[in-house]
């Protein structure tokens, strides 16, 4: 992986202010910022940047009274479940598991999710402005758990955000539009259960908007042998004429590699931009992939340039990762360390001759990557 001009963590935990956070008051217990990552990332109508940094705030001590707890939104308040520890796997600081699932995998978070609008410099690499009163927090029971990773888009002079919302309802994508992407206007659920990463393009394509989305399952079928696809999530496409009424579209988009692991899991990360690469023009999208090791896996970020009509159609890509985690970054911060070997990459702006990008370092702290055009 090549090293870029301008690489850093531009906002970590200590940065933000619980006692101005939309749970402040409601828990008679302490928290904590377990992390502030994965920001959405668009350019604000002053020329300034904006991040929507999902912020997890977790108990301090999610186990007391024999039970291991959860915060829950509940009309309007938040508040505290516990299950009996007997009946729980806690070994994931994040998550817990119950053991008692009927059959099925039951989980539940020891953090609840919101999103924390943050002005960024136009170049990224100085907070101007922490916009507590915009924040982004549940207001119904379809993310009564939270809300995780939003991607923003500006489409048609428009901003376009989509969030991934928890509760046992359903694991949805939730969608919001804004005229200035500080206030938000929650339009519904877009995508049903299990389907993460909804990144729409920025720019329509045929008088439609567009999107790439992620399914998720336990079973997938199997390509046949010596196929050179490899069976599992893939990054597939939606296409909507008022980007709030999807429908998937037939051809596959991007799919794991067979003859690489690297790749075995993978997920959309940036909103596709249009932009000339090598003398090409198309959709860029960078996207994760994820080696299976350890507890989480190994994060990485990869690049397809896909066609400008048929984003289907990928015209250009590397097997090489543009962006992994770098532990040089988090040493400052690496007492706040649970996960390691995460980088995710969540938004990009064009700037000249280089593209910003925002990323989720190691689950816990924002990182901005300037990225040469050049490189690619």
């Amino acid at each position: 992986m090549a090293a870029f001009p301008v690489d850093r963590l531009v906002f970590t935990p200590p940065m933000v202010d619980l006692s101005r956070s939309p749970l402040a008051g409601h828990l008679a217990a302490e928290t904590y910022v377990l992390g502030a990552f994965n920001p959405a990332l668009t350019r604000l109508p002053n020329g300034n940047l904006l991040m929507l940094v999902r912020i997890a705030e977790a108990l301090r001590e999610p186990i007391f009274d024999d039970k291991v707890h959860a915060i829950r939104w509940d009309e309007g308040k938040y508040v505290l479940d516990g299950w009996p520890l007997e009946d729980a796997d806690t070994a994931d600081p994040r998550k817990f598991m119950l053991r008692d699932g009927g059959g099925w995998k039951i989980m539940a978070l020891t953090s609840l999710s919101w999103l924390l609008p943050v002005e960024m410099s136009p170049d990224g690499l100085a907070v101007v402005t922490i916009h507590y009163d915009r924040a982004v927090a549940p207001t119904g029971s379809w993310q009564c758990y939270g809300l995780e990773d939003a991607r923003i888009s500006r489409v048609e002079g428009r901003y376009w955000m989509t969030t991934c919302s928890v509760s046992p309802e359903r694991h949805s994508t939730t969608l919001y539009s804004s005229d200035d992407a500080l206030d938000w206007i929650f339009e519904g659920i877009v995508l049903d259960h299990q389907n993460k990463d909804m990144l729409i393009f920025e720019g329509l394509i045929g008088g439609k908007f567009w999107a790439q989305t992620r399914p998720l399952g336990d079973l997938y079928f199997a390509y046949p042998p010596g196929s050179e696809w490899r069976a599992g999530p893939s990054i597939n496409l939606a296409s909507s004429p008022d980007c709030r009424h999807w429908q998937p579209h037939l051809e596959p988009g991007i799919r794991p590699h067979a003859n690489t692991v690297a790749t075995a899991r993978m997920g959309g990360g940036t909103p596709p931009i249009l932009t000339d690469i090598a003398g090409q023009r198309g959709w860029l999208t960078l996207w994760h992939g994820v080696e299976p090791r350890g507890l989480v896996g190994v994060y990485r970020t990869y690049w397809s340039l896909l066609d400008a009509e048929n984003p289907a159609r990928t015209i250009a890509t590397s097997h090489d990762p543009l962006l992994e985690a770098d532990p040089a970054l988090t040493a400052p911060i690496d007492d706040l360390i649970y996960i390691r070997d995460v980088v995710f990459t969540t938004g990009i702006v064009e700037a000249g001759d280089h593209f910003i990008v925002a990323s989720g370092e190691a689950d816990l702290a924002c990182r901005i990557t300037h990225i040469p055009k050049a490189h690619f």
